[in-house]
């Protein structure tokens, strides 16, 4: 048995692979025992400082508009004759920490998954441990704890400004470590006190800024931000593959995605990506193949297959001949080319959702690396406030050390996941071009209609495939718009500019969904297109290996007739196309596109009539969330 990976939190070195391993495959954490030293060294410093009486933000001061009043030494009902009828544990300095916590947890809605919530703890541990914010070691250990030991706070999904950062879900998290709130344990949800007790933990109680340090940054917006940019990694390299598919379902030209090419205008993900494709379609015999072998779908009839074998086909084929009367001007082609129309387009370019793949998808890349730099930096940098310098030299008056800036302000997040929530629709949008192209006879180059045989008229194929692709492109589209660009003042305008950086990641987040969903559509259609498109080309070449030319001329449309001056001319170029297809072994895909068709062959098979197709588009769904297919 394996047990989980063991993550070791220092404040400087985690890694978007180790928020996933830590989310989504149960990893555990452990906490640098040099950098502990260090947080504790800081919760010392301001321990003192707050004993000298001096004025510090959030600490010896109210929050927000109540930052000019000092915490006095004693509650002020204290002084009523007869004392105060609401007496609580602690000092005012403690109080002031827990409200700040109970105050605040006031999301809505669904709980995020449990996998966002555990990146959210992994992450908030990460920034405290930099040693910049206060909190004592054994809170932070404490908190450590939650995660190891599978207590995972209810966190409502919406309530999050990116202001203060994510003072709201971040406040639901800290009040499970207080025994409030709720938590799943062991896929259970319970009051925050309970889950603690079977976990065999204990409530904290918070010391000097320890509320503040726990519910103030970027922590909801970076976790769910994180996640997306792992998925969308994923699915990067799925689009291609999808591309990849569907270029050899089309026996496509491959010329756009030279290296020469694209030398010519580098962009990052644009060179990434055409090397990529590249390597995909290694190893097909259909890219690039020659127009004149590529024969179109005919419908099938009993009389079209003279063999009994062939009869099985789910298909018939055809070519138009071209006379020589049609021919001038075009000589040359006609001399390189042999004179039969097939299903491949005589034009040397495919289409843009073909032909400019590296364009698209490199442009999507190239947003998600520009975000993936920003979480990357974020994943380690303090985002809470204010920022607790003890070893500054020097230092005059208390805000030296202790200074209010604004690092937990989630405006990096929020313009970097608006970019890639810009782009995620483009990626969605050129595969449902992709899949499109594949079903629409008019666009798919020689294959059936809504790639279905249909020879009884009752057959729908994958048509409503295309549906289903459209209008989640439509809904990808339209929440597209930016969140970042709307702020909407709170705190009593304190909080006068605010990011909606959570927003903004957790909308990213859902799009992956769909955008994943999308692309297995493209997959499960372009599987059903290769497949004929194999078949069809080695029907060709079956035909042609048995020698008979008069029975490859019979699939010939426009062909002569016998006493026909040209009819000569027309054998022998029907002979000519004969060798050209005995000669050309098998048709296949790329290696790599071959790999993946298995896989999907092994849970979906081909469809030669109409069947429900519910379970089967639930299952590719699932193949591409697994990486199966990759």
């Amino acid at each position: 048995m394996t047990h989980p990976e063991r993550i070791r939190l220092d404040g400087a070195s985690l890694t978007r692979a180790q928020v996933a391993a830590i989310a989504w495959h149960g990893a555990t954490v452990e906490l640098d025992a040099a950098q502990l030293v260090r947080v504790q060294a800081t919760a010392d410093f301001l321990a003192a400082k707050v004993s000298c009486g001096e004025p510090i933000y959030g600490v010896t001061t109210g929050f927000g508009s109540n930052a000019d009043k000092l915490l006095g030494a004693h509650r002020a009902r204290d002084e009523l004759p007869g004392g105060n009828p609401q007496q609580r544990d602690g000092t005012l300095l403690e109080e002031l920490q827990h409200n700040l916590v109970v105050t605040h947890a006031v999301c809505v809605g669904q709980p995020f998954a449990p996998d966002v919530v555990r990146a959210m703890l992994a992450i908030r541990i990460n920034t405290l441990m930099r040693g910049h914010s206060g909190i004592r070691a054994g809170t932070l250990q404490a908190l450590a704890e939650l995660l190891n030991r599978g207590v995972i706070p209810v966190i409502p999904q919406k309530g999050s400004v990116g202001a203060s950062g994510d003072l709201a879900p971040l406040s639901h998290l800290a009040i499970v470590l207080l025994g409030g709130g709720e938590a799943f344990h062991r896929g259970e949800r319970l009051p925050g006190g309970e889950a603690l007790r079977r976990a065999g933990l204990t409530p904290v109680r918070l010391s000097f800024k320890e509320g503040l340090a726990l519910n103030n940054g970027t922590t909801q917006m970076l976790a769910t931000a994180t996640l997306a940019l792992q998925r969308l990694e994923q699915l990067l390299a799925t689009a291609d593959l999808a591309c990849a598919m569907t270029l050899d379902a089309f026996a496509g030209r491959t010329g756009a995605y030279k290296d020469i090419v694209h030398a010519l205008r580098p962009h990052p993900g644009q060179v990434a990506t055409a090397a990529n494709l590249r390597g995909l379609l290694a190893g097909s015999t259909l890219a690039d193949i020659p127009y004149h072998l590529v024969p179109r779908f005919r419908t099938w009839l009993a009389e079209a297959w003279c063999e009994p074998e062939d009869q099985a086909q789910r298909f018939d084929i055809a070519w138009d001949y071209v006379p020589p009367s049609q021919r001038h001007g075009k000589e040359a082609f006609y001399a390189r080319f042999l004179p039969f129309k097939g299903g491949k387009k005589h034009q040397p370019q495919d289409a843009y959702c073909l032909r400019c793949a590296p364009q698209v998808h490199g442009a999507v890349r190239d947003a998600w690396l520009q975000a993936c730099r920003v979480i990357d930096i974020e994943l380690n940098a303090v985002t809470d406030n204010p920022l607790v310098f003890p070893d500054v030299a020097d230092a005059a008056v208390i805000e030296d050390q202790v200074i209010s800036a604004g690092h937990f302000h989630g405006m990096p997040l929020a313009l970097a996941m608006s970019y890639v929530k810009a782009a995620i629709p483009v990626l969605a949008s050129v595969s449902e071009r992709r899949l499109n192209k594949l079903v629409d006879p008019a666009t798919n180059d020689g294959l059936p209609a809504f790639l279905i045989g249909n020879e009884d008229a009752t057959d729908s194929g994958f048509m409503i495939v295309q549906y289903t692709a459209a209008a989640l492109v439509n809904d990808l589209a339209t929440r597209a718009h930016p969140a970042s660009v709307y702020s909407v003042p709170t705190s009593a305008n304190a909080e006068d500019h605010v990011s909606m950086g959570a927003n903004e990641a957790r909308h990213v987040l859902e799009m992956t969904e769909d955008l994943g969903h999308v692309l297995a559509l493209e997959l499960y259609t372009a599987a059903q297109a290769l497949e004929y498109r194999q078949d069809m080309l080695n029907a060709a070449r079956r035909l042609a290996e048995r020698g008979d030319w008069q029975a490859l001329a019979a699939k010939i449309q426009g062909a002569p007739r016998p006493e026909h001056p040209h009819y000569a001319q027309f054998e022998a170029e029907v002979k000519a196309l004969m060798r050209a297809l005995a000669e050309a072994g098998d048709f296949h895909a790329g290696t790599a596109v071959r790999r993946a068709f298995a896989v999907l062959r092994e849970h979906i098979a081909f469809m030669p009539r109409d069947r429900a197709m519910d379970g089967e588009v639930r299952r590719v769904c699932e193949l591409v969330a697994q990486g199966a297919l990759l």
